[in-house]
């Protein structure tokens, strides 16, 4: 009898082993990250060219259908036609020109996010007509889409100029 418990024991532990470790040779996904972060830094740099260049629709591209942009100083965007207006506002502005690049970028182990930290520089006029250059940073969100492409999720992006101080009266 204790044999046959014995038995029952190791047949249940190795099967329990085995079990496991077939479950994880079937779940187990290649590590795509290095193509991935590949994929959404050539996504960024091109992104930057068609933002240099104000090509509206092209820079609308990059974004998902229902992504979100938290411009400063402003009321979150979400979705194309509010992110179309947030752009259009920028690209309206005479003598506006940004540039920038990503200075990191990671993807996730199960290759479905992603992100970029990087830098940008901003030229604009102050009140009086004057250029002002802005220098910043931004964090972009990125979503491998069912078609294998990458688009942005979330988009924030801030100065590092310091924030106005309040006039007193």
């Amino acid at each position: 009898m204790q044999r046959i418990a014995v038995r029952l024991a190791l047949t249940l532990a190795v099967g329990l082993v085995v079990g496991l470790i077939g479950n994880q040779a079937l779940n187990a996904q290649p590590d795509t990250r290095a193509a991935d972060e590949r994929a959404i830094r050539e996504a960024e740099m091109e992104w930057w060219k068609v933002a240099v260049a104000k090509d509206l629709e092209r820079t609308l591209g990059f974004y998902a259908n229902d992504a979100s942009m938290f411009p400063p100083n402003a009321p979150i965007a979400t979705g194309k036609e509010a992110i179309r207006a947030v752009w259009s506002q920028f690209f309206a502005i005479p003598g506006f020109a940004i540039s920038g690049q990503p200075t990191k970028v990671e993807a996730s182990r199960g290759g479905d996010l992603g992100y970029a930290i990087g830098t940008f520089e901003l030229t604009a006029p102050d009140p009086t007509g004057k250029p002002v250059t802005d220098r910043g940073k931004y964090v972009v969100v990125w979503k491998k889409q069912a078609d294998g492409s990458w688009k942005a999720i979330a988009d924030i992006f801030n100065s590092n100029l310091p924030a106005p101080v309040a006039a007193t009266r």
